[in-house]
């Protein structure tokens, strides 16, 4: 026989794993493998030295290789108390509690008294506990139960890829992508062709409007893993919303609002858990909104987009215009701060300073509402409603009126006459649609007399002005004529 007898081979055999015994001591796991391998190469049959083997292989994070290894070490010796130990750590490591929780049985079986094999059964017991809690939580879209869920169970079952995938799964569909990515990442560093890894990976893409790519990755998996549904199903959702959203802006860019409206709806159908295309595709139905003059329903679906994505400046800045729009300035304030507060951009700026003197201008009394007149009134136009409102509300046209209604009344005819002292003059007039505030200007407007204005318009002075009593029964028969307004 080779080297002089069996007897030489089992001791140069206990010879490697003596070296190998004193490299795993010194944690130099890659030399003490070699060293177990050599042992075995020269006593294959030695059911100790594929327990030791295996115990380096699981330092160096080989756990499938050494639960083989593990397997290998009970079958040849099935009373291998420690073979038996490392075999139920490493399923357990690899996630099949079951297994392992069998195999520390086994070793209790050979020694009760193991407190090490007690503690494992534990652990295995736990893992399958948050196992089923994870599957009840996924079922429930609880994703934040199922990451803690796993997390838990990986404290025991490192190895776990099935464990990591669900928990990154579990990471996208609660937006923390770089999470997701990461985990998977690290799976794959270890198993390029892992279809679950290469999912999640596609699915972290497509959450983040990545759509080309996240297909590449579903096509991949489908390659890995030709019967993984959520791959397909995922895959198919993500042509259909990118061909939808693609058909939505085509017909917008064509002015087929109507059109575009419709199609932007269909997409939001698609896949409600994909939170950032669907802020899109809210923000896109919003704008068509506002071109087909639905402001309220633009302004909610611009609300359900920065509810989806409250970062999306876009969909800001819409509902801003829609506030501004609908004359509701306070709300178009806010969204233009927290447009400005995000990106300090000069369009911004001047957006937000816009709206804010839209909200002052608001705050004061309208005078073209007074009048009854447009914003883009001619002079003639200002001065013919100024004739009709001041005759309509001319305190002596109410003398018969109850108290309440001549105060009434008397408060309009003022309102009138400081409308007009404004709007009839150029330069007040300039400075009011500025916003700028007319009490500061010399002359306080809370001086002016409504009935000197009403007398001067309608040539008086010197006794000679307009008599509202000497007129009352021309007016109420020619009013209608406007025999007054000429």
């Amino acid at each position: 026989m080779r080297h002089g007898g069996e007897r030489e081979f089992r001791e140069e055999a206990e010879s490697f794993k003596e070296q190998g015994n004193a490299y795993y001591i010194k944690k130099d796991y890659s030399e003490a493998f070699n060293y177990y391998t050599k042992a075995i190469d020269m006593c294959p049959k030695n059911a100790s030295y594929y327990g030791n083997r295996a115990a380096t292989l699981m330092m160096l994070s080989r756990h499938r290789e050494a639960l083989e290894d593990s397997q290998q070490a009970v079958r040849l010796d099935d009373t291998f108390m420690k073979g038996h130990l490392r075999e139920g750590k490493c399923h357990l490591s690899l996630g099949n509690a079951m297994a392992a929780s069998r195999c520390f049985h086994r070793v209790l079986e050979l020694e009760p008294d193991n407190s090490q094999a007690q503690q494992e059964v534990k652990n295995a017991d736990s893992v399958l506990e948050y196992e089923k809690m994870a599957e009840i939580g996924f079922e429930k879209h609880d994703f934040r139960m199922v990451v803690f869920c796993m997390d838990r169970a990986l404290e025991s079952a490192s190895a776990c890829h099935r464990f990591k995938v669900l928990k990154a799964e579990c990471l996208a569909m609660l937006g923390r992508y770089p999470e997701a990515q990461s985990v998977a990442s690290d799976i794959l560093r270890m198993d390029a062709t892992n279809g679950d890894a290469l999912y999640v990976r596609g699915l972290c893409l497509y959450y983040e409007d990545c759509i080309d790519k996240a297909v590449q990755f579903f096509v991949q998996a489908l390659r890995m893993a030709p019967d993984h549904e959520k791959a397909r199903l995922a895959c198919r959702n993500a042509k259909a919303l990118k061909a939808k959203k693609e058909d939505g802006n085509q017909a917008f860019k064509d002015g087929n609002y109507d059109a575009a409206y419709e199609l932007y709806s269909e997409a939001l159908t698609i896949d409600p858990n994909n939170i950032k295309t669907n802020a899109k595709l809210f923000c896109n139905r919003g704008t068509v909104g506002s071109k087909l003059k639905k402001i309220d329903q633009a302004i909610e679906d611009c609300t359900k987009a920065v509810k989806l994505d409250e970062t999306y400046i876009k969909a800001y800045l819409r509902r801003a215009q829609c506030y501004m729009d609908k004359e509701e300035y306070d709300e178009a304030v806010r969204d233009y701060e927290k447009v400005y507060q995000t990106e300090k951009t000069k369009e911004h700026k001047h957006l937000l300073k816009n709206a804010q003197l839209e909200l002052k201008k608001s705050k004061r009394k309208d005078y073209y509402k007074v009048l009854g007149v447009d914003k883009n009134a001619t002079e003639d136009e200002i001065k013919k409603a100024y004739r009709k409102r001041a005759l309509m509300h001319h305190p002596d046209r109410h003398s018969s009126a109850s108290a309440e209604i001549q105060k009434e009344e008397e408060k309009k005819f003022k309102e009138v006459g400081e409308a007009f002292t404004v709007l009839s003059d150029p330069k007040k007039k300039s400075r009011y649609d500025s916003g700028h505030d007319l009490e500061d200007d010399t002359g306080n407007m809370g001086d002016f007399d409504a009935n000197n204005i009403f007398k001067a318009f309608f040539g008086g002075g010197g006794g000679q002005g307009y008599s509202f009593e000497a007129n009352q029964c021309m007016y109420t028969n020619s009013c209608r004529k406007q025999q007054y307004f000429f």
